[in-house]
């Protein structure tokens, strides 16, 4: 069977794919402040989603104590999510955006190339999914 069909009871009709790109990378950063506490971070990737035209449709950030925060930012189009370990100088960062009436692989593109210039983020692994 087609990956992209499924079948009905009455008859096989196509399943149209949905456009959406998923990047995930992990990151080494030189400048600890960006990577201890999440404000910066949460005033910098709301004021890109804004601009980027995205939907934020909820979020959830956790300092750690000694250091290190967690976030998760749920889109209509998707998500993205941060997690940074300043002990390592390190962060794991993963976009996924999609959507049945555009194809939103450029503003993925913009959006992870944000998010690495503003921790001024070396790439230590990147891997991208079309989905």
């Amino acid at each position: 069977m087609n990956p992209l069909r499924t079948s009905t009871t009455t008859s096989e009709q196509p399943v149209q794919p949905i456009s959406g790109l998923h990047i995930v990378a992990n990151f080494a950063v030189r400048d600890l402040d960006k990577l201890v506490e999440f404000q910066r971070f949460r005033t910098f990737i709301e004021a890109q989603i804004n601009a980027l035209g995205l939907c934020r449709v909820g979020d959830v950030y956790h300092n750690f104590p000694g250091g290190g925060f967690t976030g998760v930012v749920c889109l209509t189009e998707s998500h993205l999510s941060v997690h940074t370990w300043p002990e390592q100088r390190y962060l794991t960062f993963d976009v996924f955006l999609s959507n049945y009436l555009k194809d939103n692989r450029a503003v993925t593109h913009r959006l992870y190339d944000a998010v690495r210039i503003f921790f001024d983020a070396t790439v230590l692994w990147e891997q991208s999914l079309d989905r």
